[in-house]
């Protein structure tokens, strides 16, 4: 991947505010994947009892983590949008440990780019969530 998309990519990320109030990280960008982390945090739990992260807050870092591992495949242009995005919740995640997503681009055609993705937590290799999604490719 040229520095270029990796650079635009990484902007597009650190540009979004609800990236920024999640605390949400970009670990890796490369041709069609990219992976990010999403700490945790007691502003994110969606049950006070378990101590549970809040399902959307998981769904939020996997759109985003899809949209770059799109945005960064060497066919895609730049810019790209959620068309459809599939969220399989496995398990909880485990109360205090980050959630760590990787999504891989692995078809793109002139308008649309299709992303698979998993989150795990810090606790064991069983995903938390998978996904499946359709994003828009700008430019082509």
């Amino acid at each position: 991947m040229t520095p270029d998309k990796s650079r635009i990519a990484e902007q597009f990320i650190n540009a979004i505010p609800h990236c920024k109030a999640l605390n949400m990280k970009l670990t890796h960008i490369g041709d069609g994947v990219a992976e990010m982390k999403l700490p945790y945090d007691l502003r994110i739990v969606g049950d006070p009892e378990t101590g549970v992260v809040h399902g959307g807050a998981v769904s939020a870092l996997m759109d985003t983590c899809c949209g770059a591992a799109a945005m960064s495949h060497p066919s895609s242009p730049s810019g790209t949008a959620t068309i459809d995005l599939r969220i399989d919740y496995m398990r909880a995640a485990t109360p205090g440990q980050a959630i760590r997503t990787r999504a891989e681009c692995y078809h793109i055609t002139r308008s649309v780019a299709f992303v698979r993705a998993t989150a795990l937590d810090d606790d064991t290799n069983a995903p938390v969530a998978t996904a499946t999604g359709a994003f828009t490719v700008e430019g082509l």
